[in-house]
């Protein structure tokens, strides 16, 4: 679920930089999914 989110923030981010919208927020965007990825992998999978 992380994955996809930081997935989608990426994709988006790299829209927003090709099409030159959004100015910073652009940015933070992919920061956000960074620490999303990051998260995802330092957490890793909890079996039940």
């Amino acid at each position: 679920m992380l994955l996809k989110i930081a997935a989608i923030l990426v994709v988006l981010w790299l829209l927003g930089l090709i099409a030159h919208v959004g100015g910073a927020i652009i940015h933070v965007v992919l920061v956000i999914a960074l620490i999303v990825f990051i998260f995802h992998f330092l957490t890793g999978r909890k079996s039940v």
